[in-house]
């Protein structure tokens, strides 16, 4: 089935009236000020790219045990509150709307980053491989403790806590991190999960967090402001699961019941699909919301996306990064687009973040 949907045409997110289906996809930047408080720069960043039909901020911690580098934003104190506040009143300002990413690294974090050198928490004692930066520059990952039982509910809550926050800052909703092998991605799949009790073992249980993360979130927004992402055959941060369909065809499912507003599915559009195929198509059969697609996505292949119904909406990291008018320079043919800055990707100042030029600067 095909339509004459693209891009540029508006979408009805819930209650939303959004201007296109074009979404900027959250990106770590690392540039938050003393205390994890975002800064005045951040909010030109934002403002500067508020022409997207969403835009969806970099992954903010929950709790200080959340953190997992150094210079990303949290939502768990009030100074963090104003300063995101100076960042959604810029976006509305240029007629955006914005959500703000709820997160909670898990086990990608170390000792030098948590208080008073604790451990990183995770659903299992199992290290990722490689090094996490830190205020004392490379470390190499620990261990993780494994949380107790009794221990979740309080991370529940604190992922509760900083949807509350977020609705205080301004947003327009949120968006639940559980990709990228962060905590919530740590309990959905086998890899890193290796518990036997109610949150480990079969597929059901190691939904269970992720289910019960949402429902408490969506009970501060109201289920259509809570959008969820996934990243059902992503090994970053070593992460892996024996049977990925299963697994995220089942958490498509949970989320499904529950409502949310969108679904969002990072899975390479490039990718060599695995022996079943690939997983996207499978979630968007059991999911009945609206998918937002993401993956290396440009604008034919994500129009293509559009017409066929394999999505709703199209996330753009990288291109948005380099673009602060990627709209208009897409509706443009999309041919004149800025390099991205590599070297700055994350950390630094305004070079390589707010300098980017317009098309009308060009």
């Amino acid at each position: 089935m095909t339509s004459s949907l693209d891009l540029f045409s508006s979408y009805q997110l819930g209650s939303l009236k959004l201007s296109s289906r074009m979404m900027m996809a959250p990106m770590t930047r690392n540039r938050a000020g003393q205390g994890n408080v975002p800064t005045e720069l951040m909010a030109t960043y934002y403002e500067q790219r508020a022409s997207a039909g969403l835009v969806v901020t970099e992954a903010a911690q929950v709790s200080l045990q959340g953190i997992g580098y150094p210079g990303t934003p949290g939502i768990h104190s009030d100074d963090q509150v104003a300063g995101w506040k100076r960042i959604t009143a810029a976006t509305h300002r240029r007629g955006g709307r914005i959500f703000l990413q709820l997160w909670h690294a898990g086990r990608i974090s170390h000792p030098a980053l948590q208080p008073s050198g604790a451990l990183p928490v995770a659903p299992s004692a199992i290290a990722a491989e490689g090094e996490v930066f830190s205020f004392d520059g490379p470390q190499k990952f620990v261990t993780p403790r494994a949380l107790e039982i009794a221990e979740i509910p309080e991370i529940v809550r604190a992922f509760a806590e900083g949807a509350q926050r977020a609705k205080a800052a301004g947003f327009d909703g949120v968006e639940l991190h559980a990709a990228n092998g962060y905590l919530v991605d740590q309990f959905l799949r086998d890899g890193t999960n290796k518990r036997t009790d109610a949150y480990g073992g079969g597929v059901s249980n190691r939904v269970r967090f992720l289910g019960e993360v949402t429902e408490a979130v969506a009970g501060v927004w109201g289920s259509d402001r809570v959008g969820v992402r996934l990243s059902p055959t992503g090994t970053f941060n070593t992460m892996s699961d024996s049977d990925p369909h299963k697994t995220f065809v089942h958490a498509a499912s949970v989320l499904n019941d529950l409502k949310i507003g969108y679904l969002h599915v990072v899975e390479p559009v490039a990718e060599e699909p695995g022996p079943l195929g690939r997983v996207s198509p499978l979630m968007r059969a059991r999911f009945r919301g609206t998918l937002v697609a993401n993956g290396g996505y440009d604008l034919h292949t994500a129009n293509a996306a559009l017409a066929t119904g394999d999505a709703d909406m199209v996330s753009f990291g990288v291109l948005f990064l380099a673009n602060p008018d990627l709209p208009i320079r897409f509706q443009r043919g999309g041919t004149q687009l800025n390099v991205p800055q590599k070297s700055s990707f994350y950390g630094g100042d305004h070079r390589g973040y707010t300098d980017y030029p317009s098309l009308e600067g060009a």
